[in-house]
């Protein structure tokens, strides 16, 4: 699948779009203050970001889905930082159990659920755990498990007691550009500065604690019992998840099917917003 990457411009109208029409709120899911935006009207698609993201890392995906006449939600996983979570006592449940606070909240019965990346894993646990709240699924990115490398288990160990936000980490454009860069190879600059101000927002304390999540976490063994119809989403370019790890969830899930982006990363939300909004339009609304 070939798409022409956004341009400047086309992130400029969608930040602009998200940042006035997207309507945020809040609730208090009993372990931490949930904030989320909803903009459009319609069948209603949640967006669950990954492990260092934002609702608004996917304003262009958004805006071409409310343009087609869907509602979509962003909200913000816990971070036990500036939402009351405390985030040593918090389990990995505890993300889909708080989804699906979010959906009573807004009287959503049933939803079509993206997650990205770590949101993969928060959506495959809440396909689980809460079946009859959810229709369909797209994976971006996705996997039911990651072990980290020693050195990523290391640094994360360290800095799950560390203040602040990841945008004031030493040497961080640095190490994100030997991590992410080559993937943003022929995007506009404009499109990287946003990744980075978006991941920039996350607290370092969170990204560490789920990252750990990470490292201990196996979904393998619930994927048979999962029936929704879940689509994956790749890039023949992803850096930070093997093919295997989504091959994984291929052979576990009854009903599933991938597509793969050309050329793209591991975030077709920056680069090929176009196209995933096309694949996600096109399996929810099937």
């Amino acid at each position: 699948m070939n798409r022409p990457h956004p341009s400047a411009d086309d992130l400029r109208r969608g930040t602009t779009r998200f940042d006035a029409e997207a309507v945020p709120g809040a609730v208090h899911t009993g372990r931490y203050r949930l904030r989320y935006v909803t903009w459009g009207g319609g069948p209603p698609v949640v967006f669950v970001h990954g492990l260092g993201d934002l609702p608004r890392s996917f304003c262009m995906v958004m805006a071409e889905l409310v343009d087609r006449g869907f509602r979509v939600v962003g909200y913000d996983l816990a971070n036990g930082m500036d939402d009351g979570c405390r985030y040593g006592a918090y389990r990995h449940e505890h993300h889909a159990d708080d989804l699906v606070a979010l959906l009573d909240h807004l009287t959503i019965p049933a939803a079509d659920v993206v997650g990205s990346s770590f949101g993969s894993t928060v959506t495959l646990r809440s396909l689980h755990r809460h079946p009859t709240r959810f229709r369909r699924a797209v994976l971006q990115g996705g996997f039911a498990r990651r072990p980290l490398a020693r050195v990523e288990r290391g640094l994360s160990r360290l800095a799950r007691y560390w203040p602040g936000r990841i945008k004031a980490m030493p040497l961080r454009e640095k190490v994100m550009n030997g991590l992410d860069g080559s993937q943003f190879v022929g995007c506009p600059p404009e499109l990287y500065q946003f990744l980075l101000s978006c991941s920039g927002e996350t607290p370092i304390r969170a990204a560490a604690r789920r990252a750990l999540i990470l490292d201990q976490l196996d979904l393998r063994p619930l994927l048979p019992a999962i029936p929704h119809p879940v689509l994956m989403i790749g890039g023949d370019r992803d850096a930070l998840v093997p093919r295997e790890c989504e091959a994984e969830v291929e052979r576990g899930l009854p009903d599933v099917r991938r597509v793969e982006f050309r050329p793209c990363g591991h975030y077709p939300q920056y680069t090929m917003p176009a196209a995933m909004a096309d694949e996600i339009a096109r399996w929810v609304g099937g």
